[in-house]
């Protein structure tokens, strides 16, 4: 592409953000969509349709010379939009892949910002869903028809847009099953739902843990009692509860079971020593930590590698006791915590399940009634080597848009789509990347959308495509 080209690439992409994108997600966010895992009644709300028609109407005003669109619906399961535009050039294909559904609202926003009041400051749009994923649909459309208003070639593309990933993407196969023949064989696929490490470059995600979801429940009494009463002999359920947690997980060290760990390949702890060479105190500086609390290691590059090849364990959620304000001194009859591992990226999820299950539910403590309820494990993934057109397409777009390199790394979150596609299309090539740098919080709090990269972002993604 030269420069003339690559400046009419430009001045699309930036006009389309500011003129039809920022507007249309700034109401995309308003939304309450959130994923069916965190709203079972989904589908009588109503929200989830009326996300995926506004991205389906906001498609109308993209110059697009031909494409075929619709939403796909089937019985029971969130919608899907799927977009197949027909190549300029020749006839390679490229998947671009996002998802409209939301995490939950979580609490502790910023004062002025809140989930579904969206907020634009300082060159970022606050707000649940801008960046994890919502963004997706409009930088592909974008970044393709930049191609086309500037005359560049471009493969055929093929954009679906999933409504169930925050929920391990148990809807998806599904519809990858009712339209394999409509997608054909993918030679890239382009997934715009990951990490960056920082602001300054395009990143490239090479691997993914895994993730393997449960309610560990422990049960003690049909009601609860007096705990003076019953305290010295009935058994506290989270007393029970923490010495469960310690066959799977070491509370002095955090370390986990020696059955969720796996070998990491050399190349993969080289590239993240790079990445830490590029990032230093950024890894750490990127949390809000409180005074006085300090990461687990002081490594920089030990960091990344415990956070992409280690597994580690997060208790997102308890129940079965009450708010501090309402507690009365009552020895409660059960406590049930929702457990999230992550796992390897080569580790397979259904061999841990059944060893995590086996460890926490073998041999109960004495008159407890324990159940570990798995909920979808999910394998993680780790990409093919980079073809060399990819690897010198991707670094070009970088140094074209970010004005420094492209950088790979693997990252510590689970995206379920890309292991579902490597196993169907074993010699595909990936641009896994995304928005998600430093602060932007998703699933969390005061999540915001770096509009500048998303910008450049989309730039890249039409660098790439063009040379397809």
């Amino acid at each position: 592409m030269n420069a003339e080209a690559s400046n009419a690439v430009v001045r699309f992409v930036d006009a389309t953000w500011q003129r039809s994108i920022l507007p249309t997600l700034t109401e995309y966010i308003r939304i309450p969509n959130k994923s069916p895992a965190f709203d079972p009644e989904w589908e009588q709300r109503g929200h989830m349709q009326a996300a995926v028609e506004l991205l389906d109407h906001w498609c109308d005003s993209v110059p697009l010379r031909h494409h075929d669109r619709r939403i796909v619906t089937l019985a029971g399961r969130t919608p899907l939009l799927f977009i197949d535009i027909p190549a300029t050039g020749d006839g390679s294909t490229a998947l671009l892949y996002g998802h409209y559904d939301k995490q939950p609202e979580f609490t502790g926003w910023a004062p002025g910002l809140s989930p579904w009041e969206p907020v634009l400051r300082d060159g970022k749009l606050y707000g649940r869903g801008g960046a994890d994923d919502g963004y997706a649909l409009f930088a592909s459309l974008t970044a393709i028809a930049a191609l086309e208003e500037a005359g560049i070639p471009h493969g055929r593309c093929v954009v679906i847009i999933e409504g169930c990933e925050e929920s391990g993407s148990f809807d998806l196969p599904h519809y990858i099953e009712a339209l394999e023949d409509e997608i054909g064989q993918p030679d890239l696929v382009v997934c715009l739902d990951a990490e960056c490490g920082n602001y300054d470059q395009l990143w490239l995600t090479t691997s993914l843990r895994g993730m393997l979801p449960g309610v560990l429940s422990v049960d003690v009494l049909t009601e609860g009692q007096h705990s003076g009463a019953a305290g010295g002999i009935v058994p506290s359920s989270f007393r029970l509860l923490r010495g469960l947690l310690e066959r799977v997980e070491n509370a002095a060290t955090g370390e986990l079971h020696e059955a969720l760990h796996t070998a990491i390949p050399p190349e993969s702890r080289a590239e993240l020593e790079a990445a830490a060479a590029v990032l230093g105190d950024g890894i750490i500086s990127r949390f809000p930590w409180l005074e006085g609390v300090a990461p687990v290691s002081g490594d920089a590059a030990q960091l990344l590698v415990q956070n992409t090849w280690y597994p580690s364990l997060a208790t997102v959620g308890l129940s079965g006791a009450p708010e501090i304000g309402d507690a009365g001194n009552t020895l409660r009859p059960g406590t049930s915590a929702k457990l999230v591992f992550r796992l390897p990226p080569t580790l397979d999820a259904g061999e841990a399940a059944r060893s995590v299950k086996t460890l926490l539910e073998a041999n109960p403590p004495p008159g407890a009634k324990v159940a570990f309820d798995l909920e979808t494990p999910q394998t993680g993934w780790r990409a093919p080597p980079t073809a060399p057109w990819l690897k010198s397409a991707l670094d070009q777009a970088s140094r074209r848009h970010f004005g420094q390199t492209a950088m790979s790394m693997g990252m510590g979150g689970t995206i379920p789509f890309m292991k579902m596609l490597g196993d169907a299309y074993p010699d595909v090539q990936f641009m896994v990347t995304g928005v998600l740098g430093p602060k932007s919080n998703a699933h969390g709090p005061n999540e915001f959308l770096h509009i500048a990269t998303a910008r450049k972002l989309t730039a890249c993604v039409a660098d790439v495509l063009a040379t397809l």
